[in-house]
């Protein structure tokens, strides 16, 4: 093959690539269409707060406003899909022929019915039963008692002198510490032999056993 012959045929694909993207590029903006809707119950006509509006097999997707009202730009031809707790699923297809770039959608929803397996609760045999089960309940506290009781002042003590300092306690105490030796640059540290807080927190240490060998 001549080399005049290779760049023609060269020349050909890449006009042809080129007028293809072009196509591509003039057809996609026209296909794109923008749809505002409403999503509401079939049977009272109100709006679904945060029912779920996505596009089928994509990654793409809203949810409705307090009122039921949503936006979405997706393609014409496109699936949309609709959920809700409590509501049957709903799909749409987006016609292919419409004219334009925006469609307005009332989208109803039906209640999804369903049933729960039989419960059946039985009596205790005799009163005496009933008034044993009810004095020795053990009920989990909730967490509000679970913070009243750890906001207590023995408890909050205790927990003090077992708790290690989290990061922003330990970040803290190491530019504390910094700052204070920066003060005395060139000069001897003041010693804290006869510092009482000192002896205090050493006499602490000892007694909780930091000073232990770790096996």
């Amino acid at each position: 093959m001549s080399k005049s012959l290779l760049y023609t045929s060269l020349l050909f694909f890449v006009c042809l690539f080129n007028a293809s993207i072009m196509a591509q590029a003039q057809v996609a903006p026209d296909r794109l269409i923008q749809i505002n809707g409403v999503v509401m119950t079939s049977d009272s006509l109100y709006g679904i707060p945060d029912a779920i509006v996505s596009v089928k097999n994509q990654n793409k997707g809203t949810y409705t406003s307090e009122q039921g009202v949503f936006a979405l730009v997706c393609f014409k031809g496109d699936t949309l899909q609709f959920k809700s707790l409590g509501f049957e699923a709903k799909d749409f297809v987006v016609p292919n022929n419409i004219k334009g770039n925006t469609l307005s959608l009332v989208q109803l929803m039906s209640q999804d019915t369903f049933f729960l397996n039989e419960t059946i609760i039985h009596a205790l045999p005799t009163k005496e039963n009933f008034n044993f089960a009810f004095q020795n309940l053990n009920i989990d506290d909730d967490k509000y008692e679970l913070a009243r009781r750890n906001s207590n002042l023995a408890m909050m003590r205790m927990l003090s002198t077992i708790m290690r300092p989290d990061g922003r306690e330990g970040q803290a105490f190491a530019q504390k510490d910094a700052a204070y030796r920066a003060a005395y640059t060139g000069q001897q540290l003041p010693m804290n032999v006869l510092n009482p807080i000192k002896w205090g927190q050493f006499i602490e240490a000892w007694k909780r056993g930091d000073f232990r060998k770790k096996k």
